[in-house]
């Protein structure tokens, strides 16, 4: 598997969504200060529910200071609207059945879990700048308390 960095160029995609298709470059292009794309494991569930709602409470502040959310899982369609209608979801979930946007921004891997080993999502959050270059790159991050660092890292928490 192939992690993204710091300074390389952000894999491009269009993707059905909660807010119909959509397409990175194109969000990029009205995005003032870049996007945020967070990969999760599993709508619904404990952990995808924190960090979806906390990015759901932060919501102001990314978009005042310029930042457009997406959230990325495997799940389709259908589980993903009815995750963002129960959780009052403002930012689009996009749903990749196919795993090819997990793999290509290496979100997509082998897990390892109470000591058993398998592929899944691995939760992942970046925040692509305009320019499609990948500003930061978290891999293997916890839902409680990572979208508080990813605002403290983006200074919008002095």
């Amino acid at each position: 598997m192939t992690q993204l960095g710091e300074g390389m160029m952000a894999p491009d995609f269009t993707a059905e969504s909660t807010h119909g298709t959509i397409t990175l470059s194109e969000l990029l292009t009205q995005a003032q200060a870049g996007v945020i794309v967070y990969f999760y494991p599993k709508a619904l569930t404990p952990g995808c529910t924190t960090e979806a709602c906390d990015f759901r409470d932060s919501w102001n502040s990314f978009q005042s200071a310029g930042y457009t959310v997406l959230g990325v899982s495997a799940d389709p369609l259908p589980l993903l609207e009815r995750f963002a209608a129960k959780e009052s979801l403002n930012f689009p979930l996009v749903c990749d059945p196919e795993h090819e946007i997990l793999r290509a921004w290496g979100a997509w891997g082998e897990k390892k879990n109470y000591g058993r080993v398998y592929e899944g999502i691995i939760r992942s959050t970046f925040v692509v700048a305009p320019n499609g270059r990948v500003r930061l790159a978290k891999y293997n991050v916890k839902a409680n308390g990572h979208v508080a660092r990813v605002r403290k890292e983006l200074g919008l928490d002095q």
